[in-house]
């Protein structure tokens, strides 16, 4: 009796288990291997599932299984290692395997619909047109500029990139193409971009950084470099040897706006192209350069968060920049960190890991403090610059101008007047967060959430910023009709206005999401900046990470006392990175730089330390405090989130949960909750939370992975949306 085989299956599912299958009819057994995909039938419909395991029927009962309705892939999507990854992944971040593996993937692929081809058509010169003369077009100047940005690419140019540098040129392709001087094939698409720009000379600290790190075996290292020191260029340094060596490097920046101009001088400098994977490519542009990095043809992928999980066979290195970036937290469905999980890969792959910061997390200094990271420190900022100026500006008892103190105003005169460049730096966009009634008090409320409404007066709409909701200004108060409404605060579209009128003719670029939502817009902004278009510079935190204006002298913050007393543990942290980050961006190259803070509270001992000793001294000052109260990276966390229509569900099913954990729980775990979110209802749900803490991961993770199980099965589960988060970073 010949063997009977059965598939392991992963189905992207909100269950934790994975499915038994039998083989597809006609399909060989040789051609079952784990890391393709199959058409399984699944409750009422079907699923694109993953293979995980083949193995022969070794149950003594007859089992009814169902038969896989058809195998996708010739060759599996993902190797052993990827695969174990993945499955780590799932049992510490407590998430479906099938839905981690479904995350891994682009979404054309999850879908279960065919590959496309690794291969693209790709332009290139003929010999014919190899020896042609430019002369020989000069009533065809488009011909002829096509044959010389051709003549440059040795390696050829897919379509795509002949439009990117020449804009849309199908008939001038067509018509040397039917002279005999073009030819086009489908081939891999040419990576060589041309001959590698030198690199500049490193300084010591830069030197020291880049021989610490061992390329043939993993380690942790945390590049600790104040802004404007060069961490880029270390990064380069690394990826060129790992090229050397034939592997392959993957570097991870947390936002989508910081690609283009890290994307154009990495292809500079290392004379190849990227494959670049963030959530702002089409699908099939995304699944190309997946494709390109999964078999290997792409030598160094650079993308967003989801990039850590793309498949990299010769992987020799992993960059996290900007490594204490939120972004690098999934905060929604499989809630994993990419800066953590980098740690894992590396290790898991035998390859360095290198986390960069000007503002390091509290975490990674933590490991480097433990030994480990290695903690590389560049403290020098490239090109001789200083380091810019911090003075706190008391605000308290000042009239106000759209929240511009009279100080502040004047220095912002000063530097115009000198023909320089100014940032002022407010993260709250719109006109202003609250309009309320001067007669009877009342104020816009969200309808779905406990929130205000902000008002956007250019388009004359109230908008909450939590749940995305928009509804026009009200002429009148609706309690009363008076229609006395007032604005109150400010957010960048207010401090627009006031800048215009106080300093009429002068270039004011805003930089937030309301201005950029069009694609292109942020690098025509960007671009306006470096030609001097614009001398004020105002925006949120979009202006403030990894951009370089080297004629910004002075930066103005405003309204950074809420970090001071947040309700999250983290709010000091949080605030002083961005402080530190947005200071970054005063003083580069010949010209010193000067931050100026208001602040109501200019005797507050963090703020104080902050800006007498720097950001290493807060940092320390903030450990101490956390390692007194137990709190990560001395203690570690998971939060059981519940949300739900109606108010008493989430906390009745958090309740039970908390019931079930006590009964597994074995006194090295505390639970606290569970309560009310800081923010209870959201989008018209009512949200509470439960909080687990201990001092020991390993007995976190234990029970975890007894309880999720339990909880699943309750009644109340039933009734509530939950989810949970491991290694939270946010708590609202």
């Amino acid at each position: 009796m010949p063997e009977k085989l059965v598939l392991r299956v992963a189905v992207p599912a909100p269950l934790h288990q994975t499915f038994d299958y039998l083989p597809p009819r006609g399909v060989e057994a040789g051609r079952l291997l784990p890391g393709v995909r199959l058409r399984v039938p699944f409750g009422r419909g079907e699923r694109c599932g993953l293979l995980l395991e083949v193995r022969v029927w070794q149950e003594q009962g007859e089992r009814t299984l169902k038969r896989a309705l058809a195998l996708l892939d010739g060759t599996p999507l993902f190797t052993a290692e990827d695969l174990a990854l993945l499955k780590w992944a799932s049992r510490y971040y407590q998430y479906p395997l099938g839905e981690v593996i479904a995350n891994a993937l682009p979404v054309r692929l999850r879908k279960g619909l065919s590959a496309l081809p690794v291969h693209t058509p790709v332009w290139r010169l003929t010999g014919q047109g190899s020896m042609q003369a430019e002369s020989d077009l000069k009533r065809a100047p488009k011909q002829a500029a096509l044959l010389r940005l051709l003549r440059e690419q040795e390696g050829g140019m897919t379509r795509e990139q002949v439009y990117q540098q020449f804009g849309a040129c199908g008939p001038t392709l067509k018509a040397l193409q039917q002279k005999g001087w073009l030819q086009m094939r489908e081939e891999l698409p040419p990576m060589v971009r041309g001959d590698a720009v030198r690199a500049p000379t490193l300084n010591r600290d830069q030197k020291v950084a880049v021989e610490a790190v061992k390329q043939d075996r993993f380690a942790a290292y945390l590049l600790d470099g104040i802004t404007g020191s060069g961490k880029t260029e270390v990064y380069l340094a690394l990826v060129r040897q790992v090229l050397e060596a034939g592997r392959q490097a993957l570097v991870l920046v947390p936002e989508i706006g910081l690609t283009p101009q890290l994307i154009e001088r990495f292809e500079r400098r290392l004379g190849m192209r990227l494959a670049v994977l963030h959530s702002g490519l089409g699908e099939g542009e995304r699944e190309h350069a997946w494709q390109l990095a999964r078999t290997g043809h792409a030598p160094v992928v650079l993308g967003t968060r989801s990039a850590l999980l793309t498949p990299m066979p010769r992987l020799g290195l992993i960059v996290v920049d900007e490594e204490h970036d939120l972004s690098f937290k999934q905060q929604e469905g499989f809630r994993y960190s990419a800066r953590d999980l980098a740690v894992i890969r590396a290790q898991r792959n035998d390859c360095p890991v290198m986390l960069g910061s000007a503002t390091p997390s509290l975490e990674s200094l933590q490991n480097a403090l433990a030994g480990r990271y290695r903690h590389l420190t560049l403290r020098q900022r490239a090109g001789g610059a200083s380091t810019a100026k911090m003075d706190l500006l008391d605000i308290r008892s000042l009239r106000m101008d759209a929240g511009l103190s009279p100080v502040l105003l004047r220095n912002l005169e000063e530097t115009l007047a000198a023909g320089n460049q100014a940032l002022i730096f407010l993260n709250r966009r719109g006109y202003a967060p609250i309009l309320t009634c001067h007669d009877c008090g009342w104020v816009a409320q969200c309808r779905r959430c406990d929130a205000r409404m902000t008002l956007h007066a250019a388009s004359g709409l109230l908008w909450c910023h939590h749940c995305g909701s928009q509804r026009r200004r009200d002429p009148a108060c609706p309690e009363c009709q008076s229609e006395d409404l007032r604005s109150l605060g400010q957010g960048t579209e207010r401090v627009e206005e006031v800048l215009a009128t106080r300093f009429p003719g002068v270039g004011i670029a805003r930089i937030d999401r309301d201005t950029t939502r069009r694609k292109g817009s942020l690098d025509l902004l960007l671009e306006g900046i470096r030609k001097g278009k614009y001398s004020l510079l105002l925006g949120t935190q979009m202006l403030a990470k990894g951009h370089h204006f080297p004629d910004v002298t002075l930066v103005g913050i405003l309204d950074v006392d809420q970090g001071l007393f947040g309700a999250d543990y983290r709010a000091a942290e949080r605030m002083a990175q961005q402080i530190v980050q947005v200071s970054g961006r005063a003083g580069r190259a010949e010209k010193p730089g000067r931050v100026l803070i208001q602040t109501r509270h200019p005797d507050h001992p963090m703020m104080q330390l902050l800006v007498r000793e720097g950001y290493a001294a807060f940092a320390r000052e903030a450990l101490a405090e956390r390692e007194a109260a137990m709190l990560p990276p001395f203690g570690y966390q998971a939060l059981l989130r519940a949300e739900a229509p109606g108010e008493a569900a989430p906390g009745a099913f958090l309740e039970a949960a908390r019931e079930q954990a006590l009964a597994l729980e074995g006194g090295s775990v505390q639970l606290w909750g569970p309560v009310p979110a800081p923010m209870e209802r959201r989008a018209g749900r009512y949200r509470a939370h439960l909080l687990l803490q201990s001092e020991s991961r390993a007995e976190l993770q234990r029970l975890l992975a007894d309880w999720i199980p339990r909880i699943s099965r309750l009644k109340s589960a039933r009734r509530v949306r939950w989810s949970i988060d491991v290694d939270p970073q946010e708590m609202y």
